[in-house]
């Protein structure tokens, strides 16, 4: 006999502690949810509120750029693989249905020369890929991983490295040096397309 009120006494308060843990878990009208932590909350190589600091247009007011981050650098500035990784990125994700192989300009801008809409710092191209832009320019942060980002921002600035007023145009006095163009990338796909040029023909012809 003691042995069953034992299991039923056993039984009752499981059962107590089953409704116990249901109440607890309803939740009243107006009773505000707890927060939860977002699904794809952005865990990346530069921290967020560091992104956020850095500014596009480049004008600050009284010229005094305090307290942004105009000249944040590449985390992987030092990676020696890094612009060939994003040379591949570039093809595998389709940039150059937009930009044109070696990143010469189509429908999108060219990025092989010394014209940039919203600057050319790392960060500024990390966030033109990332958070896209008005003119036509898909925001792909949710969609490519950090690294891969930074990766392409590697190779876009080694197309378009030290651009200048003579940009793509051999300098010489005697004899005096022809403009020049790159090798047409269906004839030479380089993460450096400016090393290889040829001489820019009269009328737009080709030799021969």
């Amino acid at each position: 006999m003691d042995r069953f009120r034992g299991v039923v006494i056993g039984l009752g308060v499981v059962i107590v502690l089953v409704i116990a843990i249901g109440l607890s878990r309803i939740v009243m009208p107006g009773t505000p949810a707890k927060p939860q932590a977002a699904a794809n909350e952005y865990k990346g190589a530069v921290s967020a509120s560091a992104l956020l600091r850095v500014p596009v247009s480049g004008i600050y007011p009284g010229g005094n750029a305090a307290g942004l981050n105009p000249n944040m650098k590449n985390p992987l500035a030092d990676d020696p693989d890094a612009v060939e990784r994003g040379m591949k990125d570039f093809t595998v994700f389709n940039c150059s249905g937009c930009h044109m192989a070696n990143g010469g300009g189509g429908m999108g801008p060219a990025l092989s020369n010394s014209t940039w809409i919203y600057r050319s710092s790392p960060a500024n191209i990390y966030l033109d890929i990332a958070q896209g832009r008005a003119a036509g320019m898909p925001a792909f942060g949710a969609m490519l991983p950090d690294r891969t980002i930074w990766e392409l921002v590697a190779y876009i600035q080694s197309i378009s490295k030290d651009p200048g007023d003579t940009f793509g145009t051999t300098t010489s006095a005697e004899p005096q040096s022809p403009n020049t163009e790159q090798v047409p990338a269906n004839q030479l796909k380089s993460a450096t397309p400016w090393k290889f040029t040829e001489p820019m023909p009269k009328n737009g012809d080709k030799p021969g």
